[in-house]
């Protein structure tokens, strides 16, 4: 078993020197961010914060003595993590907000009309036989009134009385597609 150690400073000297950074070189970083940003507040954010994770990854850049301040050390790494952020935002498909997802047009969905299209059929097998073939006729078969009646040798008034009450019992069967059935 390992033992858990717990840290009895609440900071430690990286995170003393990342905090001053950021209070110095703040500022021009998001700056200089924001334009190679294109005014995009939150990306300019995020790019800052992974300018400081890789001053933090890499310590001895910042204790360089070749310059005077470290900011151009932290300048040359934000424009190009930018530089990065846009290429890689350009070799994958616009990413897409909510106002134009909603007026998008909305494509049809086979799962759910095959699995209409069944309980519609399964529906149809509780009526009789009667109302079963004048809804074959009419709705399945897109027969008229008149060439239904001649089709099942019955009299037109009998093909839209048995219609009405077909439908109706299949609105009692599929309480979810009556809006469908009117």
């Amino acid at each position: 078993m390992t033992a858990v150690t717990t840290r009895t400073h609440p900071t430690t000297t990286a995170e003393h020197e990342l905090a001053a950074l950021q209070r110095e070189h703040g500022r021009p970083l998001f700056a200089l961010l924001l334009r190679l940003c294109d005014g995009d507040r939150q990306r300019a954010e995020d790019l800052v914060q992974e300018t400081l994770v890789r001053a933090w990854q890499h310590p001895e850049a910042l204790r360089a003595h070749d310059f005077a301040s470290v900011r151009p050390w932290l300048l040359t790494v934000a424009r190009r993590l930018a530089i990065d952020a846009r290429r890689a935002r350009q070799a994958r498909p616009a990413e897409v907000g909510d106002a134009v997802l909603e007026h998008a047009p909305v494509c049809a969905d086979h799962a759910e009309r095959s699995a209409a299209m069944l309980d519609v059929r399964e529906a149809v097998k509780t009526l009789t036989p009667e109302h079963r073939d004048v809804l074959v006729q009419v709705y399945f078969r897109g027969a008229s009134v008149a060439e239904a009646a001649e089709a099942l040798g019955i009299p037109p008034g009998t093909v839209k009385s048995r219609a009405y009450y077909a439908l109706r019992a299949l609105r009692r069967v599929l309480p979810g597609y009556a809006a469908d059935l009117r």
